[in-house]
Formats: C-alpha cells, sequence, structure tokens
C-alpha cells in the first residue's frame, strides 16, 4: 500500500470521528445531557430512576417538558395578591395545630393557585401544572407534590389502599410545600428576578433563608411539634 493511499485512509478516519462528535453533540443538544442535568437538578434524577435508570429515555421525556413548557412567562403578581396569599398560608400555618389535614388541605389549594395566577396552568389541570412547574421550579416542585398526595389522600380513596398519613407525614409535606409557595410569591413581586442573573438570584433567596432563619418566623410556634390536637 503506497504511502498516499495510507495518508488518505487516515484523513477520512479522522473525519469520520469529527463527524461523529459533532454528531454526538448535536444530539444531546441544549435540552440534554449536562445542560438538562444542571436545569432539572433533582427532577432529573427522579426522571433517570422513573425509566428504571434508562437515562436517554429520561431525557427524551425532559426535553419533551422544556419543548411544551419552557417558553411560559411567569407572571408578576399584583402587591394585593401577594399580600393575600402571605395571609393565607399564615392562617393555614396556625390552623395546623388544632387541624393539621385541613391545613396541609389549604397548603394544597394555595399552591395550586399561586401556580395559576403566575400564568401556570390551572390546578385544576394538576399534572400539567406539575409539569410546568417541574421545568421552571424543579428544585421545590416535589414539595408540591407530597403535600398534594397528602391532602388528596382520603379522598381519593387513599384511606382502602394504606395507612393514613400521620402528623409528622402533614407537617413535613406543609414545610417542603412552603418552599415552593414561598418561591412563587417572592419571584411574582412586580419587577422581582427580571434581568438578573442567576448567580443573582440565587444568592437572593439564599439572603430571604438567612433573613428568615434569624428572625424565626418561618413556622408559627407550635408548627414543629409532632403532636397536634388532631390526631
Amino acid at each position: 500500500m503506497s504511502t498516499g493511499v495510507i495518508i488518505a485512509l487516515i484523513v477520512i478516519v479522522a473525519a469520520v470521528i469529527a463527524v461523529a462528535a459533532v454528531l454526538a453533540v448535536r444530539s444531546r443538544g441544549p435540552h440534554g445531557g449536562r445542560s438538562l442535568k444542571h436545569r432539572f437538578g433533582p427532577e432529573y434524577d427522579r426522571a433517570v430512576a422513573r425509566h428504571g435508570g434508562d437515562v436517554k429515555a429520561a431525557e427524551r421525556e425532559l426535553g419533551t417538558l422544556v419543548e411544551r413548557h419552557g417558553g411560559l412567562q411567569e407572571r408578576p403578581l399584583e402587591p394585593a395578591e401577594r399580600e393575600r396569599f402571605e395571609a393565607r398560608w399564615t392562617a393555614a400555618q396556625e390552623r395546623f395545630v388544632d387541624s393539621p389535614r385541613e391545613a396541609v388541605a389549604e397548603a394544597d389549594r394555595l399552591v395550586a393557585e399561586v401556580a395559576g395566577a403566575r400564568g401556570f396552568p390551572d390546578g385544576a389541570q394538576y399534572d400539567e401544572q406539575v409539569a410546568a412547574l417541574s421545568v421552571h421550579h424543579p428544585r421545590h416542585v416535589n414539595g408540591y407534590r407530597h403535600v398534594h398526595h397528602v391532602a388528596r389522600f382520603h379522598t381519593d380513596g387513599g384511606a382502602r389502599n394504606g395507612q393514613a398519613p400521620g402528623t409528622e407525614d402533614l407537617r413535613s409535606a406543609m414545610v417542603e410545600a412552603r418552599a415552593l409557595f414561598d418561591e412563587l410569591v417572592k419571584e411574582g413581586r412586580h419587577g422581582a428576578g427580571r434581568h438578573r442573573s442567576p448567580a443573582a438570584v440565587t444568592q437572593g433567596r439564599e439572603a430571604h433563608a438567612r433573613d428568615e432563619h434569624r428572625s424565626g418566623l418561618h413556622l408559627p410556634r407550635g408548627f414543629h411539634r409532632h403532636q397536634t390536637k388532631e390526631s
């Protein structure tokens, strides 16, 4: 085999490898691989687990969600709206000590309502609402799933299929849902989050969390107690 033929073969093989590399990168696309993992965080891991470890299937599902809901524009809340939502949540937390089930049901309704007010699918379309929230608020959407499941346990016939949630499960569900509620309400302020970098948004959330921790006002007295008047 002549030197020229060998060089030609080397060039062809190199070209094939280069093309394959480009296609591999493009196949992952802006909605695939590391991009999806970074965007979805814990939701990425849940999707992979839901598909039995099949990463490609999970990424196809998440990519579809981004295509369907990624363009959603979140509407800011009017000050009066935000105040009403916050007042209702405070009242629900205070009610928890005496009536935890009713408080959790109200928390479920509130998350659905504030999400709808921000421009997400209506709460009556629970699955679509959760899907859209998973794209835009992936780090806290599972708290909504938890509180919804617990709140709907009796109305969905769960009492016939399993053990009813105890007070601790009710409490943890409400605490988890509070994280998404806060994110929707705080980012729903007029001007909040506009033209801000991801780093600035993260810093703002961390500062808000530190303020709440210092003030001790995140939950009312008695909310962390395991014992309530309603068993």
